[in-house]
């Protein structure tokens, strides 16, 4: 369900949606982290100015998180 959020709000703001790729990662028992893919070209939609695009789905995820009782984290890999 959250990986499906990631993916759907990401998704929405690239240019090449089919070169999305997220991958969910337990490292805790209540943890769990997602990493993300995505173009070259469009790292720099998904961070946004001064990484608030990533804060804010940060958030959203961690809000997401919370209603399931689990522990969230977003990363981006180049």
């Amino acid at each position: 369900m959250l990986k499906d959020l990631v993916e759907y709000l990401v998704k929405s703001l690239v240019d090449q949606p089919e070169k999305v790729s997220i991958t969910e990662n337990q490292k805790d028992a209540g943890t769990l982290v997602y990493e993300l893919r995505v173009a070259k070209d469009d790292i720099g939609k998904v961070i946004g100015k001064r990484g608030r695009t990533a804060q804010s789905i940060r958030t959203l995820l961690s809000a997401a998180g919370s209603k399931i009782g689990k522990r969230t984290g977003l990363e981006i890999i180049e």
